[in-house]
């Protein structure tokens, strides 16, 4: 513009982390990441994290699953949501947060019946409140602040976060969600896993906007960006803007940078479209390798703990999975049962035919 113009607004992007890739301080610790019995409960949830995503893919290839979407390399992203949220506060995931699920009480052998292809896994035995795992991009954002609609209503402290991936903060429902929160000052974080890739699609050729967290601006809200291979620094900023929101005070939006280590799901071939060397250099990031090195440093771990964990929780995933394979198959009717609340007397004999093996 050739004209004389006077700058109305001026936004910025804020950034951090607390360990660097080699599991260096680089910024004094918040008081969790120094106490023994949390970083050692978060280290256990990554690792068991990590162990049953190699189960299930395993499952998957011998025909034991459906299509399943890894969660490797983003353990740090799953953990540090789960271990910052209060126990009434409300999950609305996509699926790559069984981090954060199992935190909440979700059960391996739930999330295994699931992609297995039976809904039944979706009927957590605890969490109740929290949603199931949404396939349909960015829906799971409209559910969000539907529920938070809710809780503003009711006047409840409680405070609802749903995730994403970096695909699918360009969907419209994405942005919808956002405005909503932003008009209406509802009790939402939105946690962006920008995990560099929307399948074959890399984040450079998926926007233009100089980071995701930016997308908040133009909804009014908070936006962040920080290192989601540091679990610390998602545990923290996911605190932060939980509380924030729980205490009236607006929505915000967290860009956490991970990668994604894996295929987008068992049904992609992620060689196809990115090189070895960026696969290579980016596995030098991991959040699991990172916190173990700063837990030795920190004379919180060792080799022999590790050793006896790893035991510990490849035992705990094989029984899940036993107990995954032994859940009996559901009855053909039982289809009829769960679609109204009375079945209408025009579906009775169809109910009875197909409980029966025959036709109505």
């Amino acid at each position: 513009m050739n004209q004389k113009t006077t700058k109305v607004a001026h936004f910025d992007i804020p950034y951090f982390r607390y360990l660097d890739p080699q599991g260096e301080i680089e910024q004094p610790l918040p008081g969790f990441a120094q106490d023994r019995e949390q970083v050692e409960a978060i280290y256990r949830m990554m690792v068991l994290t990590r162990l049953f995503d190699k189960k299930a893919v395993a499952l998957q290839r011998t025909g034991k699953l459906g299509t399943y979407p890894s969660t490797l390399g983003q353990e740090g992203i799953s953990v540090g949501i789960g271990s910052a949220m209060h126990a009434d506060d409300v999950l609305c995931p996509y699926y790559r947060e069984y981090g954060a699920q199992f935190w909440r009480g979700v059960k391996m052998e739930e999330i295994l019946l699931y992609w297995g292809g039976d809904e039944r896994g979706s009927n957590f035995e605890k969490s109740r409140q929290d949603f199931p795992i949404c396939v349909p991009i960015a829906s799971q954002t409209l559910h969000a602040v539907g529920v938070a609609s809710a809780i503003k209503y009711r006047k409840q402290q409680r405070a609802v976060l749903t995730a994403i991936g970096d695909g699918g903060t360009s969907r419209g429902d994405f942005y919808e969600a956002m405005n909503v929160a932003g008009a209406w000052e509802l009790p939402v974080v939105f946690v962006i896993n920008n995990n560099q890739w929307a399948i074959s699609v890399p984040t450079k050729d998926q926007t233009k906007a100089q980071t995701l967290a930016q997308k908040a601006i133009a909804a009014g809200l908070e936006g962040w960006q920080i290192d989601g291979n540091d679990v610390f620094a998602v545990k923290d900023a996911v605190e932060k803007a939980l509380d924030k929101a729980r205490n009236g005070k607006g929505a915000t939006v967290i860009e956490a940078l991970s990668y994604r280590m894996g295929d987008h799901t068992t049904a992609d071939d992620a060689s196809r479209y990115r090189s070895a060397e960026e696969l290579n250099e980016n596995a030098k990031k991991d959040p699991i390798a990172r916190l173990q090195a700063y837990m030795k440093k920190a004379n919180m771990w060792d080799d022999n703990k590790e050793n006896a964990l790893i035991e510990t929780l490849t035992l705990e995933v094989n029984n899940a999975v036993e107990r995954f394979v032994n859940i009996p198959m559901p009855s053909p009717e039982s289809m009829f049962d769960y679609l109204y609340e009375t079945l209408p007397a025009a579906l009775h004999a169809q109910r009875d035919a197909v409980k029966n093996g025959g036709s109505a």
